[in-house]
């Protein structure tokens, strides 16, 4: 039985398909696929053109089974700059392979590169395995904080 031989690469503008792909994949899998409105189109033009995330594929022989997406924002405290892990998403006949554990150890490494002071993301509150697997890289739930958000409708009202 020949190994399995798993790489992590920069993704680049032709992946925007993939990229998509797989998010509806994530989506799906935190009921919430009716929530996917991009397009590949409008991925490809904000990711590789304006530069406002970054992604990582991770590859089993060859095959693209998961995905980082990540930018960075900064620390008005820490004076420094943060990586934030938007999604993190490993295909579920691929789970348990470490091949999330690797995905999100990069990110470390990339964060650490980079001067950041920390990393965060969030985590839907019953996902339970990704809680588990988060708290078992030593990552502590920030109770003392609520996340709030505007939607389009929200800023259109607004401005």
């Amino acid at each position: 039985m020949t190994e399995n031989k798993f790489i992590i690469r920069k993704a680049t503008k032709n992946d925007a398909e993939l990229i998509y792909n797989l998010i509806v994949k994530l989506a799906i899998y935190e009921k919430m696929e009716n929530e996917v409105v991009t397009s590949i189109e409008e991925l490809s033009e904000n990711i590789f053109e304006n530069n406002f995330a970054e992604v990582v594929i991770g590859e089993e022989n060859g095959n693209a089974i998961g995905f980082a997406l990540y930018f960075f924002n900064f620390s008005t405290f820490l004076g420094k700059p943060g990586l934030y892990l938007e999604d993190l998403f490993v295909e579920e006949d691929c789970r348990g392979k470490g091949y999330g554990k690797k995905l999100l150890l990069h990110l470390v490494k990339i964060a650490k590169e980079k001067n950041c002071g920390r990393m965060e993301w969030s985590v839907l509150n019953w996902n339970e395995p990704a809680i588990k697997f988060y708290k078992s890289l030593g990552a502590l739930p920030m109770t003392e904080w609520s996340v709030y958000r505007l939607d389009k409708k929200s800023l259109e009202i607004l401005v």
